[in-house]
């Protein structure tokens, strides 16, 4: 299946029942895809009329415990910020799409990573974090979907999954999990009708008092430490003895593998430190692939935002360098490995 087709049917798998989105390539095929196949499974597809309302569409739909999604890429996300925040601000689980493409401004239609920093650090204002997943295959979108919906619930806050438009359009052999039926219980917050047989359940992220909002804000971030601990995940691929880690997320990491592969063969002790979640970062994972190496590279579709994490996640113990291509640009595996030799 291709990517973008493939995630909308890992959605539907997952439980989604309402999709709200706007038409942007590179991730039109999603929006078409779920148009055609949610009214059959007992669904809701809406075009909503901009990015906006279709953001406050997951919002209210979201508020009343059904999994709801919209999708999107990059200036559609910048536009869609504002309701993310406010989702995570009501403590409302919901799965946001981001098949990323060249910027700033509408920029190109060509595949990039240069949406980490929005996605990770400032993805609308206010103190909160969403959970980023970063696939590298079309069968990773469609686990990380499945993941994403489960993982939100739990939590009570938004996802996102953070592809790119070579994801997005590449077709790839793909197998859908059994899914089991969501456990979640939503009883407890869901504003789904009282029917007078319970207190009204109010979502909200609005606080007149200060102190009341402190106290909110503070209680989110008790959970954020816990998925710090627990909900990190990452490929560590031929680090047990490498001198050279090349770290790398997303489409990236195939061009890596690839380059890494070809390295070792010359006898290059190097290997890749790929990241599956970018919100948590995997801080342990990655000082566990670099704890023999002397030195670190970053390759990226952009002109280096995840390097910033790098750099924390060991404390800048270690020379970090940076390789990428950027505008819509896909590195090639001949590139990095010129990268490497010259480490």
């Amino acid at each position: 299946m291709k990517g973008n087709e493939a995630l909308a049917e890992a959605a539907i798998r997952a439980g989604c029942k309402c999709f709200f989105g706007y038409p942007i390539t590179p991730q039109t095929e999603l929006s078409a895809y779920m148009a055609k196949r949610m009214h059959k499974e007992g669904g809701v597809f809406l075009q909503a009329e901009s990015e906006i309302a279709a953001i406050n569409m997951v919002l209210g739909a979201a508020s009343t415990g059904v999994r709801a999604m919209t999708s999107s890429s990059s200036p559609g996300i910048s536009l869609k910020s504002e309701g993310i925040s406010y989702i995570a601000g009501s403590d409302v689980p919901a799965v946001i799409i981001n098949v990323q493409r060249g910027g700033p401004g509408l920029g190109g239609i060509q595949p990039s990573q240069a949406d980490y920093w929005q996605a990770t650090k400032a993805l609308g204002h206010g103190d909160f974090q969403l959970l980023v997943y970063a696939p590298c295959s079309v069968q990773e979108m469609v686990d990380m979907v499945v993941k994403a919906f489960d993982t939100a619930d739990k939590y009570r806050m938004p996802a996102m999954i953070l592809a790119d438009g070579l994801l997005g359009q590449m077709m790839e052999p793909v197998q859908f999990p059994e899914i089991k039926a969501n456990s979640i219980d939503k009883s407890s917050w869901a504003a789904n009708g009282h029917g007078n047989k319970r207190e009204h359940h109010i979502i909200n992220s609005l606080y007149i008092n200060a102190t009341d909002l402190e106290e909110q804000v503070i209680e989110r971030y008790k959970r954020y430490d816990i998925i710090k601990e627990t909900e990190t995940d990452a490929e560590l691929y031929l680090t047990e003895d490498a001198d050279i880690v090349v770290c790398a997320y997303g489409a990236t990491a195939r061009v890596v593998k690839s380059a890494v592969n070809t390295a070792r063969a010359e006898g290059v002790k190097v290997g890749m430190f790929r990241p599956k979640t970018l919100w948590p970062f995997p801080v342990k994972e990655l000082n566990q692939a670099s704890q023999k190496a002397s030195k670190l590279l970053c390759v990226e579709m952009s002109m280096g935002q995840m390097i910033d994490d790098v750099k924390l996640a060991i404390n800048c113990s270690k020379p970090v360098s940076f390789f990428g291509r950027t505008g819509g640009v896909i590195p090639t595996p001949d590139e990095v490995l010129e990268q490497i030799k010259s480490l």
